[in-house]
């Protein structure tokens, strides 16, 4: 299973555990870790105390590499320093082009990863300087920006990049996804659906059984839980989740929602909370239909990377 992306940052299996917000934390980046993959704390909103204190009690649960997430949704160059100074040897980016961010995480020796979701996104990124590109289709959990599918989105940009490592995401499960994204001409994957379905991630009990109950039809693309949030997401990103009463009662109804977020807002969060699956949004994407259970992140991506090389191994001995 080893490539030019798992030389490149060190780690045995092409397997990176997606930074999903308030799922991450240094004990499931660390299991993933551990297991041979890439783990990643999602730490674009934390307060510049909580980044350093959680890079540091990742360190203090692995001595494998880990990576990093910071949104570009805001600012970021701050928390770029800390992570800089931590030594953090992975940084990702996503939701817009990072810019003279990437340089400076290169010249402190990190590797850097940028998600696109379309051919000409992962050109900008490599001018920019970024290390490896991840492919992120349309079947993603949590926000999305494009509308190509996993399967036509990764060979384009493996097109488009020349040498440079690329990762699949979206809609990607089991060892089978992993064995067609390397088929496709990928280094890897990065998995966030099957993964916010482990053990360590920080999600509520009702939400883990409604993944498990859930086929790959059962999720919407929409803005209607951002809207209850009151985040102003950039125009042109919509977000994965659960179809449910929420998103029944919401969707297509927007300019209502927004006009009664005062009392909206506070019930969705309430719901959110609670572990309510069916009044709030619940963050996994089509994958959703292949997740039969709630399992350690580190047996998730042992098992992977072992089915992948089984089901390659056999498709060359033409089985």
């Amino acid at each position: 299973m080893g490539n030019a992306f798992t030389a490149l940052v060190g780690i045995r299996v092409p397997i990176v555990q997606a930074a999903m917000g308030g799922a991450t934390s240094p004990a499931f980046a660390a299991a993933v870790s551990n297991a041979g993959g890439l783990g990643t704390l999602a730490l674009g909103w934390s307060p510049p105390e909580a980044v350093r204190a959680e890079i540091r009690a990742t360190k203090a649960l692995t001595d494998r590499p880990f990576g990093v997430n910071l949104v570009l949704t805001q600012p970021q160059e701050e928390r770029l320093a800390i992570c800089l100074e931590e030594g953090v040897k992975v940084l990702s980016f996503f939701w817009g082009q990072a810019g003279p961010l990437t340089g400076r995480a290169s010249d402190a020796g990190a590797t850097v990863l940028h998600t696109a979701s379309s051919a000409d996104q992962a050109r900008r990124s490599v001018g920019d300087g970024a290390d490896a590109i991840v492919a992120q289709g349309w079947e993603a959990g949590g926000h999305v920006y494009g509308r190509v599918a996993t399967l036509a989105l990764v060979p384009a940009v493996v097109d488009a990049v020349g040498d440079l490592p690329v990762l699949a995401a979206g809609g990607i499960a089991d060892g089978r996804g992993l064995a067609a994204a390397l088929a496709l001409g990928a280094d890897g994957v990065l998995v966030g659906t099957r993964l916010w379905a482990a053990q360590e991630a920080l999600v509520q009990p009702g939400h883990h059984r409604a993944i498990v109950e859930t086929d790959g039809d059962g999720t919407i693309r929409t803005t209607v839980a951002d809207i209850a949030r009151q985040l102003p997401w950039p125009r042109g990103f919509t977000a994965r989740i659960r179809r449910n009463a929420f998103t029944e009662r919401w969707h297509g109804r927007e300019a209502e929602l927004e006009r009664n977020v005062h009392t909206e807002g506070p019930r969705y969060r309430q719901a959110f909370q609670a572990g309510d699956p069916d009044n709030t949004g619940v963050w996994f994407g089509e994958a959703a239909g292949l997740v039969h259970a709630v399992e350690p992140a580190g047996v998730i991506v042992e098992r992977m990377a072992a089915e992948a090389a089984e089901r390659l191994q056999r498709c060359a001995a033409g089985g």
